[in-house]
């Protein structure tokens, strides 16, 4: 993590890191350091800084329990969405949770604050060195059916039925496949004891130094981040913690965390706004809006004219627009301050008006403000509290395949509108990296130039240590530019652990109506009613004729937009999720109406022990059926 206050760049830091690039190949990061620090100098002082204060013993760890979902351990109270989570735990995951657990209630018990549960109470065990009753470690596909099987072998593959990750330009022959139906810390146990990267070890910069990975399809297909309801989203977010605690545990590695005090950042305008805010704002004029609409302005500026401008996100504002200021790292050094404060300030009173003249917008000016829209957030993209977390993956972790296993958890991690933004812009460098040949920016350039931007928020001052992590940094964004498609997929063994929560849930609360004698006579005064459940948002009500028993194997779709409604489709072996959307296409492509083809359709799993799933075209619906036989099949327009 770096600072802004963090003023010197002394020749001998840009090759003193840990993991250190020669010191020509750092200068672009060093510069972009020393021109963030003049920006923030020259500009105003409007931002509240983030103050860090320490954390008590026991603290960290009480945080922690409710950061995953499981604050009934601390507060005593049997909830059941803690219960179903504990239920669905790995033999790691729920060797992470106890670990945690003691070290909560040994320090409470050393203060006598008050009686706590005892370890034994949670996990059921009889002894100090307990067994756990966990969920298997054989492969676990998305739809939550657990399969006998051996725990996966890594091997080089070649198939189209995958998700590629890798840009073709001088990469490796050998590619490498990556599994999500294990939970990555249950596979570290095959491999041998990671050890931390060595002193003086520095990256590759070249392209091909890094490992080409797939991630291939499984008969459930692959899902989306987007594709998921809130909801299960949240639970996704919750195991994720678990999952890369035990992650870290595994490989020996102290998994830190930042505690900041909550920041107050400005309510209105467009710079030093948090997200949320931003975002909320900018959905009373764009409902259902993802990522802020000054954040897309910039991109799309850049992507029609700038992906070709030479030097672009590197140079600053145009020579003719911005005074030259001094030398550095023996090339001319623009500072763009006068001229980015004045586009500043225009922006701010112009932008929600629609009179703000983009023309007069160059492509290095429009680069440099987007770099000072992350900049300028109260609370850095990648979020305060994890910024440890991403340093030490790389630090700490030497195969680029665990790095990315714990980035992949890192990323889910991550708050939605930081994680939908974050998306948007690794989308947009590569498109930059894409046009290198134009624009003189390979993927380390670019990683250098941005990680700054990235990594340095305003707070208290770097040490050295800190400083040193500007290789690291660098390396970060590399991984997250080049596998930002693989980062952005759920891993199926999470989904599989989601539809068990619910599952569990769903169960807990039939035993608790099953005791409830008001709800018992209710029932029988009903019986005759049949009133269906409550449905989850999205769901649809099929009319009465509809509402039929339907046979094994024989799912009813519901397409709203369609002018044929409905369809009873028997199920194969082989029946994808495409072919019900190309059937329906067909029945209703001389009926429906222009604007109803033109939209892209998607079939969704709705209900069951899911609260709302995307499914994609690829997966096989007899898996899916067999995996969720109380859901709904909707066909309708995917979520952008």
């Amino acid at each position: 993590m770096l600072s802004n206050e963090s003023a010197p760049v002394p020749a001998f830091s840009r090759s003193n890191s840990q993991a250190s690039m020669d010191s020509t190949s750092m200068e672009d990061f060093w510069c972009e350091v020393e021109s963030i620090k003049e920006s923030s100098e020259d500009g105003p002082e409007e931002a509240t800084l983030l103050e860090f204060k320490p954390a008590d013993e026991g603290e960290l760890e009480a945080e922690w329990l409710q950061d995953v979902g499981l604050s009934t351990l601390i507060s005593g109270a049997e909830e059941e969405d803690g219960q179903a989570l504990l239920s669905t735990l790995t033999r790691t995951q729920a060797a992470a949770v106890q670990k945690r657990y003691n070290t909560y209630t040994q320090t409470l018990r050393k203060k006598n604050k008050h009686t706590v549960r005892d370890v034994r109470d949670i996990f059921g065990t009889n002894d100090s060195s307990p067994t756990f009753e966990t969920v298997p470690v054989s492969p676990v596909p998305s739809n939550g059916i657990q399969l006998p099987g051996q725990k996966p072998v890594w091997k080089s593959v070649s198939s189209n039925s995958c998700l590629d990750c890798g840009l073709d330009k001088g990469s490796p022959s050998i590619t490498e496949e990556l599994s999500y139906e294990v939970s990555f810390s249950e596979s570290i146990m095959v491999h041998p004891k990671t050890q931390e990267r060595p002193k003086n070890q520095r990256f590759k910069k070249e392209d091909s130094a890094l490992p080409k990975f797939i991630v291939r399809k499984s008969r459930f297909g692959l899902t989306e981040v987007g594709d998921l309801s809130p909801e299960d989203m949240k639970k996704i977010r919750y195991l994720s913690l678990i999952e890369l605690t035990a992650f870290y545990d595994a490989l020996g590695v102290e998994l830190k965390r930042n505690r900041a005090e909550r920041v107050r950042g400005r309510e209105n305008g467009l710079f030093g706004v948090p997200l949320t805010v931003l975002l909320e704002n900018d959905q009373k004029k764009v409902p259902g809006i993802k990522v802020p609409l000054i954040f897309q302005k910039l991109l799309l500026k850049l992507e029609e004219t700038g992906l070709e401008t030479e030097g672009i996100l590197r140079v600053p504002g145009s020579a003719s627009r911005v005074k030259v200021h001094t030398q550095k790292c023996g090339v001319v050094f623009l500072s763009p301050c006068d001229f980015d404060e004045n586009l500043h300030q225009e922006l701010e009173a112009k932008f929600y008006e629609d009179t703000f003249d983009w023309d007069q917008v160059r492509n290095n000016d429009a680069a440099g403000l987007l770099k000072m829209f992350i900049r300028e957030l109260p609370s850095p993209l990648f979020t305060v509290e994890y910024l440890p977390a991403f340093i030490m993956l790389v630090e700490k972790i030497s195969k680029i395949k665990l790095q990315l296993q714990a980035l992949h958890l890192l990323i889910m991690l991550l708050p939605e509108a930081n994680r939908d933004t974050a998306k948007a812009f690794l989308q947009f460098l590569k498109k930059v990296v894409a046009n290198e040949g134009k624009n003189k920016m390979n993927l380390w350039n670019v990683s250098m130039i941005v990680a700054p931007n990235l990594f340095i928020y305003k707070g208290k001052r770097a040490n050295q240590q800190e400083m040193q992590a500007a290789a690291t940094t660098a390396h970060i964004v590399r991984l997250l530019i080049r596998y930002q498609d693989i980062l952005w997929t759920v891993p199926s063994f999470l989904i599989s652990q989601v539809r068990k929560m619910n599952e569990a849930a769903m169960n807990n609360s039939k035993r608790q109506l099953m005791f409830d004698k008001g709800v018992r006579k209710l029932l029988r005064r009903k019986t005759m009613e049949r009133e269906r459940p409550e449905r989850p948002e999205g769901a649809v009500t099929f009319p009465p004729y509809l509402q039929s028993d339907i046979p094994e194997g024989v799912i009813r779709v519901y397409a709203p937009l369609h002018s044929k409604v409905s369809m009873a489709i028997q199920l194969n072996s082989q029946t994808k999720a495409k072919d019900i959307l190309a059937r329906f296409h067909c029945e209703n492509s001389r009926s429906s109406s222009q604007n109803t083809r033109s939209q892209m359709q998607s079939l969704h799993e709705i209900g069951g022990n899911i609260g709302q799933h995307c499914l994609d075209p690829d997966a096989y619906m007899l898996d899916v059926y067999r995996a969720n036989p109380q859901a709904e099949w909707v066909i309708k327009p995917k979520a952008s």
